[in-house]
């Protein structure tokens, strides 16, 4: 999967459950419920797994079920949402060159689109507000 190349400068991202799939079609934000974040290594790994995905034929329906949100120290530079039905993700924001800012067909049946989908459903709900609550 082709991601803008603004990698380098990512320093979390952010794991969303879409709550409302039929909105992210052209909506302007990821809208769901925030179950973690992955800092450092965890999102360097999670990046480099969703690079690695390889093309698909995308298909029709686009209800994507997880997302992510990628920031740099101080930005949002980019988010993806995930349709492991239609096999389409969706990517756009302020980072994404207009070329790449679109629904990419990806495999999901692929050892690395599998792994990612474990990592998400691994991801604890109510664990993120937790952790902001303390800080």
């Amino acid at each position: 999967m082709m991601l803008p190349p603004v990698q380098e400068t990512i320093e979390l991202v952010e794991v969303v459950r879409i709550t409302d799939p039929m909105r992210h079609i052209s909506s302007e934000d990821l809208v769901g419920d925030d179950v973690a974040i992955w800092e450092a290594a965890q999102a360097g790994d999670a990046l480099t797994l969703i690079g690695s995905v390889p093309d698909s034929e995308l298909r029709r329906c686009f209800f994507p079920g997880w997302g992510v949100r990628a920031h740099s120290a101080n930005e949002l530079l980019f988010q993806v949402a995930f349709c492991y039905e239609c096999h389409g993700a969706r990517l756009w924001g302020p980072g994404v060159p207009a070329e790449l800012s679109r629904i990419q067909g990806f495999d999901p049946d692929s050892p690395p689109a599998l792994e990612l989908l474990q990592r998400f459903r691994g991801s604890t709900p109510g664990r993120l507000g937790r952790l902001l609550r303390r800080s």
